[in-house]
């Protein structure tokens, strides 16, 4: 059991749509849940996702989903304030 667990963690951390999509950072693609829909896009046969999203769709979108809705939940409020055009200037470090 231990390793399917670790095969499917694994599938989740290297198809992560919701990584995918942050990372393109294209303008005009949607931020909002951008990792679930590029998950539903895929699902439902959709053909240019990198036009649409900037990213590529995972491999397994199926697999992906759960992961990505969750992570698309935890980050919602950086997602909307980025949408509403909210800039903030985050710095860290020692």
């Amino acid at each position: 059991m231990n390793k399917l667990l670790m095969v499917v963690l694994a599938l989740q951390l290297t198809g992560c749509a919701t990584a995918r999509t942050l990372d393109a950072a294209k303008p005009g693609a949607p931020v909002v849940y951008a990792g679930t829909r590029l998950d539903l896009y895929a699902l439902n046969g959709g053909c240019c996702a990198m036009d649409r999203f900037g990213a590529q769709a995972p491999s397994y979108p199926g697999l992906d989903l759960p992961g990505s809705a969750l992570l698309d939940t935890l980050l919602l409020p950086l997602s909307l304030l980025t949408a509403l055009g909210v800039g903030f200037q985050a710095t860290g470090g020692l």
